[in-house]
């Protein structure tokens, strides 16, 4: 009996949530998985898992054999990547979390070239505001915003990216152009609210050194930044974009940037920027192939958002 790989299958259909959802992320098919755990279970002579045909449960003896094997997985692809840092490129499978916005405009037009960098790595982008859990959804790199930060997860910053205030020029010359951000209290505002824990996102400036939060009144809200920016393209009010929303739409005169150097305004305020990080569940976590994507963002990344 092939004994590590019927833990490797016990121990995904564990963390999937079923055999055969296991099996796929393994590569093998539901009744190879399903017949190593079989052998694993009549070997130890004990059930490990409890299968009806609608769900899959941990028997009381599994329960206790999982906690002890359950790293065995993550351990076994850790020593294959450290085997292939032997090797002229990385190689297996990169799954990498992000924020919907950053993973739709900033990681999925660069994806491609890291593909055709490293051929023998098998590349899966998941977008999604919700919180990821590394080991549950077998994860090797989640992109995140200070927010989203977890205690026990190694982060690295890899950007510092401009927040945008701004608002379409029909709503500007309707409501007028506000000179600080004191005066967003008499606009209508569009802000994000949080997928996270519901509540909408602060607005942070720094003014002389000191950070301050001014008081705005929120008219519309959205969990999708990119649907703030379309209600603020459609004379909404005055939003909060990161640039990599806002530079196209401000370049081509759609929407005008507020606040900034320049503009008039009586009191500048530089808005808080967004830092990004990249994140792993450890040390051990950063593999080549990790490594190698780590690397490759950072070089592609504008400079104007290398950390300070």
């Amino acid at each position: 009996m092939d004994t590590l790989r019927a833990i490797e299958s016990f121990v995904k259909a564990v963390e999937a949530g079923s055999i055969a959802a296991g099996a796929r992320r393994l590569g093998i098919s539901p009744a190879a998985a399903s017949q190593g755990i079989a052998r694993l279970e009549a070997a130890m002579g004990v059930r490990l898992l409890a299968r009806t045909t609608r769900r899959m449960s941990l028997t009381d003896s599994g329960a206790i054999y999982y906690e002890h094997v359950r790293h065995v997985a993550r351990d076994l692809e850790r020593a294959h990547g450290a085997i292939s840092a032997l090797q002229a490129e990385p190689r297996g499978r990169l799954r990498i979390t992000s924020t919907a916005a950053f993973g739709r405009h900033v990681l999925a037009p660069l994806m491609p070239g890291f593909n055709a960098r490293y051929r023998h790595l098998s590349l899966e982008l998941l977008t999604t505001d919700r919180s990821v859990d590394h080991i549950q959804e077998d994860v090797d790199i989640s992109i995140r915003f200070t927010p989203q930060l977890e205690e026990g997860l190694v982060a690295r910053r890899i950007a510092s990216i401009p927040f945008l205030f701004c608002a379409s020029p029909d709503y500007l010359a309707r409501a007028g152009h506000p000179h600080s951000p004191e005066e967003l209290r008499s606009h209508d505002c569009l802000a994000f609210r949080s997928p996270l824990d519901g509540r909408f996102m602060s607005w942070g400036f720094i003014r002389d050194g000191l950070r301050f939060e001014p008081d705005f009144k929120a008219t519309m809200l959205s969990d999708d930044i990119d649907v703030l920016a379309r209600m603020a393209l459609a004379g909404g009010g005055i939003t909060r974009l990161a640039a990599f929303i806002a530079d196209p739409h401000v370049e081509a005169g759609r929407l005008v940037p507020l606040f900034e150097a320049g503009d008039g305004s009586g009191v500048h305020a530089v808005s808080e920027p967004m830092d990004i990080y990249l994140c792993v569940t450890d040390r051990q976590a950063l593999t080549p192939k990790v490594r190698a994507f780590m690397d490759y963002l950072v070089e592609q990344l504008p400079a104007a958002w290398r950390p300070r």
